[in-house]
């Protein structure tokens, strides 16, 4: 389930991830958010956190997470992945090399900060 982030800055789209996140998920939280962002002509700036309540994706929704902005690659600006779990810290990483605009992973401590960095 994705869960909004109380106290993102003005622009920038701030979900945690809790449980289990699905396809439904992609369909009803995070697609609209990320269209509504990239017609607004401001570009996507995202912030998505993996903390500790995180178990994981579903099948579905780990092939939408890997089409997620598709529709709007020009409008990507920042998204940024806050989270302890290295192998997805890592995973983003690489991927990130082929996203456009910037990619950037913070420890779940910093969360504040990518914030910040996301809205910049």
């Amino acid at each position: 389930m994705m869960t909004a982030i109380d106290g993102a800055p003005t622009g920038v789209i701030a979900y945690r991830a809790v449980g289990t996140v699905t396809s439904d998920d992609y369909a009803a939280i995070l697609r609209p958010a990320i269209a509504a962002a990239a017609d607004s002509g401001a570009g996507v700036r995202i912030v998505i956190e993996l903390g500790p309540d995180f178990d994981g994706y579903s099948a579905g929704a780990a092939w939408d997470d890997l089409s997620l902005g598709s529709k709007h690659l020009a409008e990507w600006r920042r998204c940024a992945l806050v989270t302890d779990h290295r192998v997805l810290a890592d995973a983003v990483r690489a991927v990130g090399l082929f996203m456009p605009g910037e990619v950037r992973v913070f420890p779940v401590a910093e969360l504040d900060a990518a914030m910040a960095w996301a809205a910049g």
